[in-house]
């Protein structure tokens, strides 16, 4: 079997183009699926994709062809790296052209083998599944739910150089239990590296005690309550907000991160003091990839920064906006150090300490939510947001869980919300119920209490 180091190496040798640079990625996947109490479902499996991204230097400048595909031999290869040199013949010249990276020698691991995973993984974890489907058939619950793993390795090079290697676990989990007559539902769920650090009969005992927690069903009108966010549903914010910060978008004057009159925010008060929103290659348990990968060009990404190193950046410093995106590209337009995207976010507060129930017991009344969902954005110069509360929206009344309400449409800013919270916990892995399946999963925050969250119209969803 040819190996994804060799297919790379394929590409580069088949080009044509003055430049080219290779990214193979191996991907395994394992998961399991379960609804009425029942394993449903479990499946291994196994991918490799080739991009191939060409450069065509002129007098004028560089242009730029991409294609990506599945690649596992040679000519497949070959035939990608032949689709690349012609789009790049037939492209106008690129306005982030920048020099490539280069490098002298191949990274330490260069040549190993593709990490891999497989149904292996939930050897502790499916026997607790089990004990948990017991639990919940023998007192009324009705548990649906969804885990996956997968290891996607990297293998990046350029004709300039660059031989770069990085493995990525990324692993949920994530829970929905129902009263017997589905009039009730309750969520949890969380990231993980490996599945060893998930307990099933811990997260139906956790389901267990949130649907006991709507046993009181209270009806409540739309309006501005004081809301505690658990870190799940400060995740589902904090990704929008950290995408939304794109250096280019902001300066040319479409973002909430655009100066008045022209520029960035770069500088100014943005959250309250002792905010701090970071990212992290080497973060403990979000460990992510420490080098720039990009299959194609946009605001806040770009081809020609393919292989450049990534360390830590605060993107909020003690309330104050301290970088955004940055390509060289828009590095140069905006005269700010070069911080391209990392694939994690932390948000913390200086002094802050407990969790969730702590923020819940020093709460006179008002509601704790579970996660948010169809998170939509309304104005992009404010950041406001819009969706719906989603699996338990619970009732606060001194300093205690007393029922469920319904669910409610907001509308929020989360950038604003870092102005207006009163209290926060401390800060602990996350899991993002609306971007962490498929986008974004590797996440830290606190819960936030924010007496004023605009519930804006009721939802009739469960």
């Amino acid at each position: 079997m040819t190996t994804p180091q060799e297919l790379v190496e394929h590409a580069l040798s088949t080009s044509t183009a003055d430049d080219c640079i290779a990214i193979a990625r191996f991907s395994t996947s394992a998961n399991l699926r379960w609804a009425n109490n029942t394993l449903t479902t479990n499946g291994a499996m196994h991918a490799l994709s080739m991009t191939v991204i060409s450069f065509d230097r002129r007098a004028d400048g560089v242009a730029v062809g991409s294609v990506t595909g599945s690649a596992a031999s040679s000519m497949q290869v070959a035939a990608l790296a032949e689709q690349a040199d012609a789009a790049a013949r037939a492209s106008s010249v690129a306005e982030d052209a920048q020099e490539l990276a280069s490098a002298t020698e191949a990274a330490s691991d260069w040549s190993q083998a593709p990490d891999e995973t497989s149904i292996t993984v939930y050897d502790a974890f499916a026997p607790a599944l089990g004990e948990a489907f017991s639990t919940a058939e023998s007192e009324g619950r009705i548990l649906y739910g969804f885990v996956n793993h997968e290891v996607n390795t990297t293998y990046l090079g350029s004709s300039t150089g660059l031989r770069l290697r990085h493995a990525q676990p990324t692993g949920h989990y994530g829970c929905t239990g129902k009263t017997a007559d589905l009039g009730l539902s309750a969520w949890v769920g969380g990231a993980t590296r490996d599945f060893t650090d998930v307990d099933a009969t811990a997260m139906e005992a956790e389901v267990a005690q949130r649907l006991r927690w709507g046993a009181r069903r209270i009806d409540l009108p739309a309006g501005r309550y004081d809301t505690i966010l658990p870190p799940t549903a400060v995740a589902d914010l904090m990704i929008y907000a950290y995408w939304e910060a794109g250096a280019r978008v902001a300066f040319e004057g479409q973002s909430v991160y655009s100066q008045r009159g022209g520029g960035t925010r770069i500088g100014q008060e943005v959250a309250r003091p002792g905010v701090t929103l970071s990212s992290d290659p080497a973060y403990p348990g979000l460990e992510c990839a420490p080098f720039v990968v990009a299959g194609s060009s946009d605001n806040i990404s770009s081809v020609f920064d393919n292989g450049l190193p990534l360390g830590t950046t605060e993107w909020i410093r003690d309330g104050r906006l301290a970088a955004l995106l940055q390509t060289r590209h828009s590095a140069a337009m905006t005269r700010q150090p070069v911080t391209p995207a990392i694939d994690n976010l932390v948000l913390s507060v200086d002094g802050a300490s407990g969790d969730t129930m702590d923020v819940v017991a020093g709460t006179q009344r008002g509601l704790l939510l579970t996660c948010l969902w169809y998170i939509r954005e309304v104005d992009p110069q404010t950041l406001l947001l819009t969706g719906l509360t989603r699996d338990g929206v619970y009732l606060v009344e001194g300093g205690e869980i007393t029922g469920a309400v319904n669910n409610f449409r907001f509308n929020e800013s989360p950038v604003d919300l870092l102005n207006r919270f009163s209290h926060a916990s401390a800060t602990v892995p996350s899991f993002s119920r609306e971007w962490g399946d498929d986008y974004f999963s590797r996440t830290a925050t606190p819960a936030l209490r924010v007496p004023d969250f605009n519930m804006s119209s009721v939802s009739q969803a469960l």
